[in-house]
């Protein structure tokens, strides 16, 4: 079979490489602002650096206190994201092994809570918050964020799991097993593709979140990496270089997650789709 390049995939390649550079550029500023000077920045922001540096980095990382930022950060995630994944998938086993009106409802009722924003319940939210003492600590976030990702966590699940045979389940079942070692031993092993795709999008949210952060834990200690920025970038405003560098600083332990585990949030994410 013969492939003819005509104008029709000469436009096709014109389209993708605007797409290409429509998502690029704003790397491209993010990294080349944070290795200038203020007077780079002034005279051509856009521009390459013409003499890098790395104080910005520096100064970034001492004067909004990210040591202290990087530790609340990583402590909220993770814990938050190893929590939804434990509940998050015996929750979906047992919605997709019940195949009864009760299965089916709670499903239903899952997906609404993907659909209804949490914003709407902003306000009582903050108010139950408040009340249980949990503002400005690690607990209220991580009780939060698993509140917040549970439906779309079991939902990627609930489809992964009908997806897969039940032979292995069944069989351990009638080996006496309880469900719940069938599903620690037998059926968790096997849903490695799709969590890793919830840790990934549970893990970007988390992390990047910032009106949360904002709201629970501004102005207290626990303040996460997101919030810090803001505080820097409204204290420094006029000096570009070190906003950017704070930035990069903030983007980089995330995108190391997301290298390692991209290979697993489109092929976890298809097959979730399947149910």
């Amino acid at each position: 079979m013969s492939f003819r390049y005509g104008l029709r995939t000469f436009a096709l390649e014109l389209l993708m490489i605007a797409v290409a550079v429509a998502f690029l550029f704003p790397v491209y500023a993010l990294v080349t602002l944070s290795l200038k000077d203020q007077r780079q920045v002034a005279e051509s922001p856009l521009g390459l650096p013409s003499s890098p540096t790395f104080d910005n980095f520096a100064g970034a990382w001492e004067r909004a206190s990210f040591g202290d930022a990087l530790l609340n950060s990583t402590v909220i995630t993770v814990v938050s994201v190893v929590v939804l994944i434990g509940i998050g998938s015996f929750a979906a086993y047992f919605i997709a092994r019940c195949q009864t009106r009760l299965g089916y409802g709670l499903y239903v009722l899952f997906l609404l809570g993907i659909v209804l924003p949490f914003q709407l319940g902003m306000i009582p939210l903050f108010s139950m918050v408040d009340d249980a003492g949990l503002l400005g600590t690690y607990q209220g976030m991580i009780v939060f964020y698993t509140g917040i990702q549970l439906p779309f966590t079991i939902f990627l699940y609930t489809g992964f799991i009908r997806a897969l045979p039940n032979d292995y389940a069944d069989a351990a079942l009638i080996d006496g097993a309880s469900h719940f070692r069938a599903f620690r031993q037998v059926v968790f092993p096997l849903l490695r593709p799709v969590t890793g795709t919830v840790l990934i999008l549970n893990a970007v949210f988390v992390w990047n979140d910032f009106l949360t952060p904002l709201l629970y834990l501004g102005g207290s200690e626990k303040e996460t990496i997101p919030v810090r920025v803001f505080s820097f970038v409204g204290q420094y405003v006029s000096d570009y270089g070190l906003v950017f560098a704070g930035l990069v600083l903030a983007a980089l332990p995330i995108l190391a997650i997301f290298l390692v585990l991209q290979k697993y949030v489109i092929k976890g994410f298809s097959s979730g789709l399947k149910g």
